[in-house]
C-alpha cells in the first residue's frame, strides 16, 4: 500500500519520536535472552512463574532508566505541534509499559490524542493495538499511516490495512523493502499528507 495523502498520522514511540538509549544488548545479556526472538515474546514463553516475575522486573527497570532520560527524535516535538495545529488525528502505539510511557510523557509532554501500551493490547506485531486506535479516534485504516523504525511496525500496519513508515536510523535499511513508504527526517511526513506522492518521496 502506497499513496496519500493521508489523514491521519500513527507512531511508535521509542526510536521514532524519541530516544531512551536502550540498549537491548545489555538487557538479552542480563536476562539471559536469546537473540533474534523479542523480548515480550521469549518472556511470554517462560513457564517458571518466578523466573517470569524476575524477568519482567529487570524488562521494567531498563524501560524506566531509558524513559526517565528520554529526548525527542530530531523533527519529533516539531512534527507533532504541527499535526496537532493542523487538527491531524495522532497516536501512539508502542510496546512500551505504561509506566515507563507516563515516565517520558511526564518528561517531554507528548501532543497525541492517544497512546496505547503493551497493557492495552497485544504487542506489535500484532495489528490489534493499531486497530483499535483506529476504532476508538473514528480513522480509516486505508488513509493512515503508522509510523516506525522496526519490522514489526511495518508488519503491524500492513495487517492493519494502514501505510507503513520506516524512519531510517543507519541500522534498519534492510526494512525498506517492507516500508511502503520510508523517511530520512520526520517532517518528511508533512509531504505526505499534502502530495499523496507514493513510497520513498518518489
Amino acid at each position: 500500500m502506497t499513496g496519500g495523502p493521508f489523514e491521519a498520522v500513527l507512531f511508535d514511540l521509542d526510536g521514532t519520536l524519541v530516544d531512551t538509549r536502550l540498549d537491548f544488548a545489555a538487557l538479552r545479556r542480563e536476562l539471559g535472552f536469546p537473540e533474534g526472538v523479542g523480548v515480550l515474546e521469549h518472556l511470554a514463553t517462560l513457564e517458571d512463574p518466578e523466573q517470569a516475575a524476575w524477568a519482567s522486573t529487570v524488562i521494567d527497570r531498563h524501560e524506566m532508566k531509558g524513559a526517565a532520560a528520554a529526548t525527542w527524535i530530531d523533527g519529533a516535538q516539531s512534527l507533532l505541534d504541527t499535526l496537532h495545529r493542523r487538527g491531524v488525528p495522532t497516536a501512539i502505539l508502542t510496546r512500551n509499559s505504561r509506566a515507563a510511557v507516563a515516565r517520558t510523557n511526564e518528561l517531554l509532554g507528548l501532543p497525541v490524542d492517544l497512546i496505547l501500551t503493551r497493557e492495552d493490547c497485544a504487542p506489535k506485531p500484532d495489528p490489534e493495538g493499531l486497530l483499535l486506535l483506529a476504532e476508538r479516534l473514528g480513522l480509516r485504516p486505508a488513509t493512515t499511516v503508522y509510523v516506525g523504525d522496526f519490522v514489526f511496525d511495518l508488519q503491524a500496519a500492513r495487517d492493519a490495512g494502514m501505510a507503513s513508515g520506516l524512519l531510517r536510523n543507519g541500522k534498519n535499511r534492510h526494512f525498506e523493502d517492507q516500508a511502503d513508504l520510508v523517511l530520512n527526517h520526520l517532517g518528511e511526513v508533512l509531504y505526505w499528507l499534502h502530495s499523496g506522492n507514493d513510497a520513498n518521496g518518489e
